[in-house]
């Protein structure tokens, strides 16, 4: 789950050398949306985010489970039956995804839509599930039961009830979507924001970079650190309103898709990458990974970084990373 009030961009000015900045807040895709556009006036701004509007709309009926007409529907309506035939669109986003399954270990896994739905986070469950429960709802979840044929663009679950979700990494996919296209169509300035996956291009019309605050969760009105974003993405996902407690332990509603059980220690993860999509789902992983596995994984990937917020209100971040630079 992605919180949109962690990270809040920042304008240094609205207009300058003959240029707008025009802002634009939707609801799409069920979450905040916000597009920002630097342009030579609200005419050409508005044509942009037009442009961005419909982008969301074509990837959305391409990569949406909850649409029954998308290919992703039409894999899972499949599962254990035939493989189906796609785009090559939606073939290299499913591709991607499960390299990022390689990397976390599972940690991510765009099968979590195979999850039964055991944990309830609305405070009606009183008691943990079983131990037996919990390891029989992850039971049809598996990266490698999915099967690519890079030949015939197929792609085939292995079992039946299996799903396929890009919750966790088609948002990011849309944000790096628009900002390729609106630079094509010669749009040099911006920033998207969908519900916290966030993609800046070019610069403020005053010659300044776009920027970011991060928010402490644990703490709203403090921003503890404010980054500037240069060509490059950050998403930040979170947990701080939605979890449950037993045994003085604190459960994320954010879950574990190897083990069933949801993750724990963790409050919010922001992922600083070049593309959004890349942050997105490595957000998720690291969340479910924890904060010393997260961060060394994210230690090892070039030009990734991390910042993680624990259930204490603690600070945690990669090695690239250094908060007080930024505060």
């Amino acid at each position: 789950m992605k919180k949109f009030v962690f990270l809040a961009v920042l304008f240094s000015c609205l207009s300058g050398f003959g240029q707008i900045v025009h802002k634009r807040k939707l609801m799409m895709l069920g979450s905040p949306f916000e597009v920002t556009v630097v342009a030579k006036d609200t005419v050409a701004a508005s044509v942009f985010i037009d442009m961005a509007v419909a982008e969301v709309r074509r990837v959305e009926n391409l990569i949406s489970d909850w649409i029954p007409t998308t290919q992703i529907s039409a894999i899972n309506k499949n599962a254990g039956i035939k493989p189906v035939k796609v785009d090559e669109e939606l073939f290299a986003l499913v591709e991607r995804a499960m390299k990022i399954s390689q990397v976390t270990d599972g940690a991510f896994d765009i099968s979590y839509a195979s999850m039964d739905k055991i944990w309830k986070f609305d405070g009606s469950m009183k008691k943990m599930p079983t131990p037996e429960a919990i390891k029989k709802s992850v039971e049809r979840i598996g990266y490698k039961k999915i099967i690519l044929d890079t030949v015939a663009k197929t792609i085939y679950l292995k079992d039946e009830g299996m799903k396929l979700g890009l919750g966790g990494i088609g948002q990011g996919y849309i944000a790096d979507r628009i900002k390729d296209m609106l630079l094509a169509k010669g749009c040099v300035s911006g920033i998207v924001n969908v519900s916290g996956d966030i993609n800046a291009w070019g610069k403020q019309p005053d010659g300044n970079p776009w920027t970011v605050a991060i928010v402490n969760p644990m703490n709203k009105n403090k921003v503890f650190a404010t980054f500037p974003l240069e060509d490059s993405a950050v998403e930040t996902s979170g947990s701080y309103e939605k979890f449950v407690t037993f045994n003085g332990k604190r459960y994320s509603h954010i879950i574990d898709p190897r083990t069933g059980y949801p993750a724990q220690g963790v409050i919010s993860v922001s992922v600083f990458a070049k593309r959004t999509e890349i942050a997105d789902a490595l957000a998720t992983g690291v969340f479910v990974m924890g904060i010393e596995a997260g961060l060394n994984m994210i230690d090892q990937l070039k030009g990734i970084g991390c910042i993680i917020v624990d259930d204490k209100g603690g600070v945690h971040t990669s090695k690239n990373i250094d908060i007080k630079q930024y505060e």
